[in-house]
């Protein structure tokens, strides 16, 4: 059995090569926590071996997680193990029968997006309900609202880059309007458009509490009520009009059409009416 020592130094490394390879900070923050999770879980002396790693996949499974969130932990330890070349100590991750519904408590529907803005524009947080507007609109990721820029709402485009990735978002011409106005209004001249005091671009912290704030007046669930949510709006929105799950994928800016799939997922309401529907009960 080869066994490797685990040290804070090498967690720090670790970090410094996944903000070199250009992942976003959230996945660094997410990494390093479930590393750190995994380092903290090791006996004195912090010896690694593949039997630990499967051991504390086995803690993991037993303690309650669901399938996704353990496999997202050992991808994390997985990719350390591979920067530090223990790659004997990698481990498979569990098998998981891929989702057909979605949890119809999380589903936000367009009647609830629409109350959402409704009480935004009520309470007169109209950068609020901007910034929901265009996170439905275009299907961006949070972290990209950065790109939505006073030039882009010019243009009618955003060139967003993410991942190593770059892809151009079109703006809706009457989303680019209300753009323009706000800016008017605040005297924004160039550059990103949705700052926060500091001069810093919103970040899903600033965006998420005052959307909590919104629940009550809306009548929505608060479960419902979060950025990524916006963009599963979109995507089920856009698959519906046009049927066209490749064209989707690029939208989003997805590598693998599996991962797609997740964003346009239903809570199963119209497959029964469709099973309901053909007639096979007298």
């Amino acid at each position: 059995m080869t066994e490797h020592r685990l040290t804070a130094k090498n967690l720090e490394k670790y970090r410094e090569y996944l903000f070199m390879e250009e992942h976003s900070k959230r996945t660094i923050e997410k990494y390093c926590h479930d590393v750190q999770e995994f380092y903290k879980s090791l006996p004195k002396g912090k010896l690694v071996s593949k039997e630990r790693v499967l051991s504390w996949k086995e803690k993991l499974r037993k303690s309650g997680y669901a399938v996704a969130t353990i496999n997202s932990m050992l991808v994390a330890v997985n990719g350390l193990c591979r920067f530090l070349g223990w790659t004997e100590c990698c481990v498979k991750l569990l098998r998981q029968q891929r989702r057909i519904f979605r949890d119809k408590l999380l589903e936000l529907t367009r009647k609830e997006y629409l109350r959402l803005l409704q009480a935004a524009k009520k309470k007169g947080r109209y950068r609020l309900m901007l910034v929901m507007e265009t996170l439905c609109a275009t299907g961006i990721r949070i972290s990209e609202l950065r790109y939505v820029t006073v030039e882009a709402a010019r243009e009618g485009r955003a060139v967003v880059s993410c991942k190593n990735k770059s892809r151009v978002i079109i703006l809706p011409a009457k989303l680019c309007k209300k753009l323009l106005q706000y800016c008017d209004q605040r005297n924004i001249r160039s550059g990103t458009i949705f700052l926060s005091r500091g001069g810093n671009p919103l970040d899903r912290s600033n965006i998420w509490s005052e959307m909590k704030k919104l629940c009550g007046e809306a009548a929505v669930d608060p479960r419902k009520v979060y950025p990524h949510n916006f963009r599963h709006l979109f995507a089920r929105a856009f698959y519906s009009a046009g049927h066209d799950l490749a064209k989707l994928a690029d939208i989003l800016g997805h590598s693998s059409i599996e991962t797609t799939r997740i964003y346009i997922m239903e809570s199963g309401a119209e497959h029964e009416r469709l099973v309901s529907a053909l007639g096979f009960i007298v």
